[in-house]
């Protein structure tokens, strides 16, 4: 027997702890339960994700697009996931034909990234963002602005919401993709002399444009 799995079965046969506490039967939600419509959760969604610094635009195709093209200003490449991950049609030939290039996946010097999401929960402002093929992590981490598309149908009400939907498929976030990054406003932290730092460790700014 190897030395990990002499460590593991060891593991197996430990006490279990808290053996006497009955199963969790209603968990409580982080933020309180409302039962909204598709266009009440994007305003939620809208409201929430403001608050904690980003830019949220609800726009068309093609005024999407132009949106994009304003935010990247002079910039000739950036960090993106591929298309078939991205709602906006042909958004990689669309920059391509305006000199925007696609960069390679670690570049650490292109200013902007642009995704897709999986999911976002209209309570917390918050985008749920799966690592995998073709959707590059660095996309939304690397850069100082980061750009995410998302549709309507994406919209979920909140973590709880999304953690049950998960359970039922068998928690494909985290058995099917190699990392699941919850995003809630820009980067930021203040545990150094309690002084709120932005873009310490990520994006400084997202931009969020659901299409219409």
């Amino acid at each position: 027997m190897g030395a990990r799995n002499h460590i593991l079965n060891k593991l197996r046969q430990a006490q279990q702890p808290f053996t006497d506490r009955p199963p969790i039967e209603n968990r409580r939600h982080m933020v309180p339960e409302k039962d909204l419509s598709q266009d009440e959760m994007l305003a939620q969604f809208s409201d929430e994700a403001k608050k904690l610094g980003c830019y949220v635009y609800q726009l068309n195709q093609n005024d999407a697009f132009e949106q994009i093209m304003q935010l990247l200003g002079d910039d000739k490449s950036i960090l993106s996931w591929d298309e078939a991950h991205i709602p906006l049609n042909g958004i990689h030939q669309k920059l391509e034909a305006v000199g925007v290039s696609i960069a390679k996946y670690n570049d650490g010097q292109v200013r902007a990234g642009i995704t897709g999401v999986t999911s976002a929960f209209a309570a917390t402002g918050s985008l749920v963002l799966l690592s995998g093929a073709g959707r590059y992590r660095t996309a939304s981490l690397l850069p100082d602005l980061h750009i995410a598309i998302l549709t309507p149908d994406q919209m979920m009400p909140d973590f709880e919401a999304w953690q049950q939907a998960q359970q039922a498929l068998g928690y494909p976030a985290f058995t099917k993709s190699s990392n699941t990054t919850i995003i809630t406003g820009p980067s930021k932290t203040a545990d150094i002399a309690q002084e709120l730092i932005k873009g310490a460790h990520g994006p400084r700014e997202v931009h969020i444009i659901i299409l219409s």
